[in-house]
C-alpha cells in the first residue's frame, strides 16, 4: 500500500513540474520593423476603441474544448500596429510582413500583415482588456492576445503577452 501511495506522489509530482508557470505581464512592447516602436500597459489600453465578443470556446489542436471565455472585450492588434506605423518605402512591401507576438515564456504566433489588414480575422484579433466580467488587471493571463475566429483557438491564445515583433520577409 505505501507503494502505491509513493507511486501517486511520484506521478503527480512529475505532472506538476512538467507544466511551465506563465508569468503574468504588465507591459508590452512592439518592435522591430515599425517607425515608433511603442510600449504599454494595460491601462495604456482604455485609449483605444473597445471591440467585444459575446463568447469564445478555446479549442486545442485536437479540437478538444479547454474552457469558454465570455463576455470578451479588448484592443484590436491591428490597431495598436496601426499607432507602431510599418517602416516601409512603398506600400506594395506590406504583403512581405509578418507579425510575431512572443509570450513571458517565449511561446510565440505568427500573423501575417495580410491577414490582419486584408481579411476578417484581423477583426478578431485582439487583447483582452475584460474577460468574464473581470478587468485584465486581476485575470490570471494578465496581458493575452485571442484569435478568437481560428478553428483551434487555443493554437494562438498567448497568455503574458510580453512582445510583438514586426518583421519583413528575407
Amino acid at each position: 500500500m505505501k507503494k502505491l501511495y509513493f507511486i501517486g506522489f511520484l506521478i503527480s509530482t512529475v505532472a506538476l513540474s512538467a507544466q511551465e508557470k506563465i508569468n503574468t505581464t504588465n507591459v508590452v512592447t512592439v518592435e522591430g520593423m515599425v517607425k515608433n516602436p511603442v510600449k504599454f500597459s494595460l491601462n495604456d489600453l482604455k485609449n483605444h476603441k473597445v471591440k467585444q465578443i459575446d463568447s469564445c470556446v478555446i479549442y486545442n489542436h485536437l479540437m478538444e474544448p479547454r474552457r469558454t471565455i465570455r463576455n470578451i472585450k479588448g484592443v484590436l492588434l491591428k490597431d495598436i500596429l496601426d499607432k507602431a506605423g510599418f517602416d516601409i518605402t512603398m506600400s506594395k512591401l506590406l504583403s512581405e510582413f509578418y507579425i510575431t507576438c512572443i509570450a513571458s515564456d517565449n511561446y510565440k504566433v505568427v500573423f501575417s500583415w495580410n491577414e490582419l489588414f486584408n481579411s476578417a480575422i484581423g477583426n478578431s484579433v485582439m487583447i483582452i482588456s475584460e474577460a468574464d466580467g473581470i478587468k485584465a488587471e486581476q485575470l490570471p493571463d494578465r496581458i493575452a492576445l485571442l484569435s478568437a475566429s481560428d478553428r483551434a483557438t487555443g493554437r494562438r491564445y498567448v497568455k503574458g503577452l510580453q512582445k510583438i515583433v514586426v518583421e519583413r520577409v528575407d
